[in-house]
């Protein structure tokens, strides 16, 4: 989840997209197992009174049929609030989701099942159904305390963010630090966020580092003992956001044996995107304020104007090419084991033309494919680098509480 605090954000819409007829990229999307490490629909979507058995389509990025089309084969949904809600209410909130998807999952036996290893995650597929499980993102929402980090992953949450956008009383976020600050102005984990770490591999939960600082980063990678995930985040080297990683970040991951999923949100894949998408709003902006006012919004707002100008709108979105390019940099820097994808579909303004909604990911495959990327790769980077350090970080021995 990236900018929960702006205005519900738009889309490009390439929506009815077709993938009918057999091709070479088709036939291997649908051997591959596809993984999403990321996806925001049930704070984002389902919270707002929607339901993923209907078609969202134009009012979401996800829903349960274009799920089955674009082939996803495993999603970790994420668990989220921001820091708004404190001691008391965070982790409430958080099972109040866990609840919500279990609902979802009774409501859909036929297409969707509850996973918590990945043994049970390629049965599931091999049943052909979604493999669902749970990632809470944001430390804040175990509020500084242990037992509730156990009761999560007893509820089957298998990865923790550290921090989103703001830090907690024990590790400092990439927000925070690149501001000067963290917690009580110090940077990095302290002494129970080590143990939060520490805990996490014990249990089997992965140590999801988007979202954090540097510094917490590094702290983190020092203190895990089993390989690190990276849900949702970008390379730096082509847009130096603080949510994205350097050239140092992604080869420790790599040295580690964890791996980086790509976001597809527009700006941390290109550093001139919100120069553009602010250039054409603004020259838009009686006409946007005019719609708001009759009650137009969100993707509805953005699909019309960018039909309405579509010589000025279709290069305000990077092209798929642009998002192969950071997979390809952190294959350079990390190796082909240490790359996947992490959407943030629900969780995003604006991603690359073309990548609508989960019923697109074929086209990603299609964009490796054109880039002479081997098919045996190409199924690491849909899926099987997730599944590899997922059974890495499988729990030998699981302290009774």
């Amino acid at each position: 989840m990236l900018h929960r605090n702006f205005t519900k954000p738009f889309l490009v819409g390439l929506s009815g997209l077709l993938f009918s007829c057999s091709t070479p990229y088709q036939t291997l999307h649908q051997k591959a197992v596809l993984v999403d490490t990321h996806n925001d629909v049930l704070s984002q979507v389902v919270f707002e009174g929607h339901s993923v058995e209907t078609d969202l389509t134009g009012k979401a990025h996800t829903d349960l049929a274009r799920m089955k089309k674009g082939g996803v084969d495993v999603q970790v949904f994420a668990v989220f609030c921001d820091e708004t809600y404190g001691p008391g209410r965070a982790f409430q909130y958080a099972n109040d989701q866990i609840d919500t998807l279990e609902a979802i999952v009774r409501r859909n036996p036929d297409k969707l099942q509850l996973v918590s290893s990945p043994a049970q995650a390629r049965a599931a597929v091999k049943a052909g159904k979604i493999a669902s499980l749970t990632g809470v993102e944001g430390g804040h929402m175990i509020e500084d305390n242990l037992d509730n980090l156990d009761h999560l992953y007893r509820r089957g949450v298998r990865y923790l963010t550290l921090t989103w956008n703001n830090s907690t009383a024990w590790a400092s976020s990439a927000a925070d630090e690149t501001k000067g600050t963290g917690y009580n102005g110090k940077k990095g984990l302290n002494d129970f966020g080590k143990q939060v770490v520490r805990r996490m591999n014990d249990l089997g939960m992965l140590v999801d580092l988007s979202h954090v600082g540097e510094q917490t980063f590094w702290d983190a990678l020092n203190t895990s003992t089993k390989p690190v995930l990276v849900s949702h985040s970008c390379a730096a080297k082509f847009s130096p956001h603080p949510r994205n990683l350097n050239d140092a970040q992604i080869q420790a991951v790599g040295k580690n044996g964890g791996v980086i999923h790509i976001n597809f949100f527009s700006e941390f894949l290109d550093s001139a995107y919100t120069r553009r998408i602010k250039a054409f709003m603004s020259k838009h902006e009686a006409e946007i304020k005019s719609l708001r006012a009759q009650g137009t919004t969100g993707m509805a707002l953005k699909d019309l104007l960018f039909n309405k100008y579509p010589d000025e709108s279709k290069h305000i979105n990077p092209p798929i090419s642009l998002l192969i390019d950071h997979i390809d940099h952190v294959v350079k820097l990390a190796g082909i084991d240490h790359v996947g994808l992490g959407s943030d579909y629900d969780g995003i303004g604006a991603a690359p033309v073309g990548l609508d909604d989960v019923s697109t990911y074929p086209l990603i495959t299609k964009a490796l494919l054109e880039r002479g990327y081997k098919k045996k790769d190409i199924e690491k980077i849909l899926g099987g680098n997730f599944l590899r350090v997922w059974e890495a970080n499988q729990p030998q021995a699981v302290a009774k509480k």
